[in-house]
């Protein structure tokens, strides 16, 4: 078989004479160069042994322009791609998952698909993404009490406000709530975040007891009881809802009956609707 050419010498009549590389050996047409004028002095073959040369493989010449190379085209695999936001969701799941202190960024580049040095582009640290995640979930808690819900009318129906909106913002930030209340301080952003949310706490608390000197509450319940049931009821829902088991519209409503109606029947009501 007749493989690639290569120019030799030229030969007497001026033209140069083509050497082949067929199945391992280079020979030349008649009159022309042989294998030996066309390596270096120091590796020419000894007399009488033919030099051998490998044969290339898996080479394909290139297609007509227009045409498609013959053969099975393989197809390269979109890498995923990813913002700081969606990183944020990735690491708050995994710390969900594993812990936070038990997390690597081996696990988080792992998870999200991509390398830790492409997880390092977007972000400084597993301490960053923690705290991105807890601003995520104290965000979405404080900015309730910046509503017009949370600061007219009556204390009863504040509370109530802000208890129905913390139904809904823990169901749009689950993976974020759930990794709030996980904390366990050993961390200087695991301590902040604690910080973060007793102020929370306490702003609930000053309302159940503005709501109570109201005579809107039952006559003799501790605001700071009162406070800590009702932030137990709402915060209990990480450990067992999942989107979709529940609408999140009967979700809220069901809270709201349970933490300010209980679970005994009433048998009459007032003209607006509330127990007597």
């Amino acid at each position: 078989m007749r493989g690639l050419a290569r120019q030799g010498p030229r030969s007497g009549e001026g033209r140069p004479s083509p050497v082949y590389l067929t199945d391992g050996a280079l020979r030349s047409e008649p009159g022309g160069a042989t294998a030996s004028d066309l390596v270096r002095p120091s590796l020419a073959p000894e007399p009488g042994r033919a030099r051998r040369f490998p044969r290339v493989t898996g080479t394909r010449p290139p297609a007509p322009e227009g045409e498609r190379p013959a053969g099975p085209v393989r197809e390269r695999r979109a890498r995923p791609t990813y913002d700081p936001s969606s990183l944020v969701e990735v690491a708050a799941r995994v710390f969900n998952e594993r812990g936070y202190d038990a997390t690597s960024m081996e696990d988080l580049s792992a998870a999200a698909g991509i390398t830790k040095s492409s997880f390092y582009h977007h972000v400084r640290g597993k301490e960053a993404l923690l705290r991105a995640a807890l601003e995520r979930a104290l965000d979405g808690l404080f900015g309730i009490l910046d509503e017009p819900g949370a600061s007219s009318g009556s204390p009863l129906t504040r509370l109530r406000h802000i208890v129905r909106r913390q139904v809904e913002v823990l169901v749009a930030e689950l993976p974020h709530v759930t990794l709030l209340l996980r904390l366990r301080g050993n961390t200087e952003t695991e301590r902040w975040a604690l910080a973060r949310r007793r102020e929370f706490d306490s702003a609930i608390a000053a309302l159940v007891r503005e709501a109570s000197g109201a005579g809107e509450l039952r006559a003799g319940i501790d605001p700071a009881v009162g406070a800590r049931l009702l932030s137990g009821l709402v915060n209990s829902l990480v450990d067992w809802y999942r989107p979709g088991r529940v609408a999140v519209d009967d979700l809220v409503a069901e809270v709201d009956r349970m933490a300010f109606e209980g679970l005994l029947a009433q048998k009459t009501s007032a003209p607006d609707g509330r127990p007597t």
